[in-house]
């Protein structure tokens, strides 16, 4: 079976896809004004796309036989729409590094499951950070 380092960084991955959907709901949910309103669907649609993502890896991770997380890594709002987008944009590159060091993980434990998995989200997660670059170029 996985390794408890890939179980560790599996349930990292989870605190981290629960972060940002609250934070980018909250985000959409918050926005004013009307440079708000052009990204707030926008925002809903990732908030959901990386609650699916939390949810498909707790199922790898419960199959593995691990125990899923329930507590979401720090939440940040914002209190501007320039600063939310720097800190999403942050979390995505953080995302993005931590999900090729699964892949290269998994792929070494000769689990092409979970680096198949992995590899799905990870073209998510650089969709996301391609959104929330060409959003920072308007703010």
């Amino acid at each position: 079976m996985a390794s408890k380092e890939l179980l560790e960084l599996l349930n990292k991955a989870i605190a981290r896809e629960l972060q940002v959907s609250i934070q980018y709901m909250w985000q959409h949910v918050l926005w004013k004004g009307v440079k708000g309103f052009a990204v707030k669907d926008e925002l809903k649609k990732i908030a959901i796309v990386e609650m699916k993502h939390a949810e498909e890896i707790a199922e790898r991770l419960a199959y593995l036989g691990g125990i899923p997380t329930t507590k979401p890594d720090p939440i940040f709002v914002g209190e501007n729409l320039k600063e939310m987008l720097e800190k999403d944009k942050e979390d995505e590159e953080n995302a993005i590094k931590l999900y090729k060091e699964i892949i290269k993980k998994a792929e070494e434990e000769g689990d092409i499951t979970t680096a198949d998995l992995f590899k799905k989200i990870l073209a998510d997660e650089e969709e996301h950070h391609d959104t929330f670059t060409g959003l920072l170029e308007e703010v």
